[in-house]
């Protein structure tokens, strides 16, 4: 279910403990590394982007936070008495998710939910990507709407990677052949040590809208970043 080495966990849980910040390196396929702060995990509300801003006002009733990480979401939720579940495939972000006081943190993966329902989903910092590739997003919704009330919503943010293959000149150069180009694959680097490689999937806002149309689940743009960067509503 989870990678044994829990590279993000450790990493939170030496953040949480130490009380210093370390440099935790997200490496992709055929990208530069990207180096994060383990702190950014721990961010209060008023340190968060504009854009999870938004989508946490938005919140109502019993909330889902998938791919809680460190708790920062959840823990705003909690404070504006949103009932709220945070669940996380990684062990070490559930023990630290406990100990900075979220009530329901579960590590387990959506599967275990079957027959529950909440009121809002929420998938932040790119949460959507759990589905991993493109063929794997429609089924990933139904999964979702499952365990969505029947007026519920869905929230996530996602990027559109077209712009990593803009020239110059604002031309566009994607090689429709090959995979669909939002799907990356990512491992963890931390202190020397590498985790599993695992799928990861940016999807466009046209894609998304045309994946949610076959599944006649409606999907609404809420909030815009940038031409690439945008935050989601799915609802029926």
């Amino acid at each position: 279910m989870h990678d044994k080495l829990d590279i993000l966990g450790t990493a939170l849980k030496d953040f949480f403990n130490e009380g210093k910040s370390s440099e935790l390196i997200i490496c992709g396929e055929d990208m530069e590394e990207d180096i994060m702060d383990v702190a950014y995990y721990f961010r209060p509300f008023d340190e968060m982007p504009e854009i999870e801003k938004e989508a946490l006002t938005i919140c109502k009733g019993k909330v889902l936070d998938i791919g809680a990480g460190a708790g920062s979401h959840s823990l705003y939720l909690q404070k504006n008495n949103l009932l709220t579940t945070a669940i996380d495939i990684s062990p070490g972000a559930v023990e630290v998710m406990k100990q900075r006081g979220v009530l329901n943190a579960v590590c387990n993966d959506i599967n275990y939910l079957e027959g529950a329902k909440f009121d809002t989903i929420l998938l932040l910092m790119n949460g959507i990507g759990i589905s991993g590739k493109l063929k794997s997003l429609k089924g990933f919704i139904e999964k979702l709407f499952s365990i969505l009330s029947s007026d519920g919503q869905v929230i996530f943010d996602s990027t559109d990677l077209r712009y990593l293959f803009m020239e110059d000149d604002g031309s566009l150069w994607i090689d429709l052949s090959a995979k669909y180009y939002g799907e990356l694959v990512f491992n963890y680097c931390y202190k020397g040590k590498q985790g599993k490689p695992f799928p990861w999937l940016y999807i466009d806002e046209d894609t998304m809208k045309n994946v949610c149309a076959e599944l006649g689940i409606n999907m609404e743009v809420i909030y815009r970043v940038d031409d690439f960067h945008y935050l989601g509503k799915l609802y029926r």
